[in-house]
């Protein structure tokens, strides 16, 4: 398997014969989204930054959209939409957001979307066997270094990979992911994309991964 990380909270999932996409952005938001030939995309709200689901079509007109709270099985990727918070005040700031599980080739892979508040007991048990945790750390719309940090501690995935952080060129105001770095106090892996086999997740132990935006 591989992940690909595409800016904001857009990653290209690559499976043995499935190829999932998440959150594709408008180009509004000061970067250029690839294109990507997926099968299934995930879109966790509406905004403008997260919803250019046309942008995919275009390579792919059949492609399957998920963008609601509730279980989903396609080409064999298991899917569960579950029902959370842009914001800390019920979703009265920002509106509803989903988070969703990904399974596919025996990994589990969870998407926070752009999740705003902690996670409640219930939450937690939704999101329970995470093996890798796509994670918003940027703040100011999203979970904030801190705050990502104490998530991630709540689920305990095996790997880490943040977003929706500062970069180069993004015209939206959020903390870079060096703080999310220093908060969560594990040794940060910098690479262009993670490529992965089950068996070489970590049995113990967690791994923080920095991609860099392709």
């Amino acid at each position: 398997m591989e992940i690909k990380w595409h800016g904001q909270s857009c990653f290209e999932i690559k499976g043995k014969s499935v190829v999932v996409a998440t959150d594709p952005y408008s180009e509004e938001i000061g970067l250029k989204l690839p294109k990507i030939k997926a099968d299934v995309v995930t879109v966790s709200h509406g905004h403008y930054d997260h919803k250019n689901v046309e942008a995919l079509q275009k390579e792919n007109a059949e492609i399957f959209v998920a963008e609601n709270p509730g279980g989903y099985e396609v080409k064999g990727v298991l899917l569960e939409g579950i029902a959370s918070f842009h914001d800390d005040k019920g979703g009265t700031l920002r509106g509803p957001n989903t988070i969703f599980d990904i399974k596919m080739d025996g990994v589990t892979i969870c998407h926070l979307g752009d999740l705003g508040h902690e996670l409640s007991e219930d939450l937690v048990e939704s999101v329970d066997g995470v093996d890798i945790l796509l994670v918003p750390v940027g703040g100011t719309y999203t979970l904030d270094a801190k705050l990502a940090a104490k998530v991630v501690g709540d689920i305990e995935p095996r790997i880490v990979i943040p977003m929706h952080c500062q970069i180069d060129g993004l015209k939206i105001d959020l903390d870079s992911v060096d703080k999310f770095i220093k908060e969560l106090g594990v040794e940060a892996e910098k690479m262009d994309s993670f490529k992965f086999d089950k068996k070489d997740l970590p049995v113990e132990g967690m791994r923080l991964v920095i991609l860099a935006c392709s």
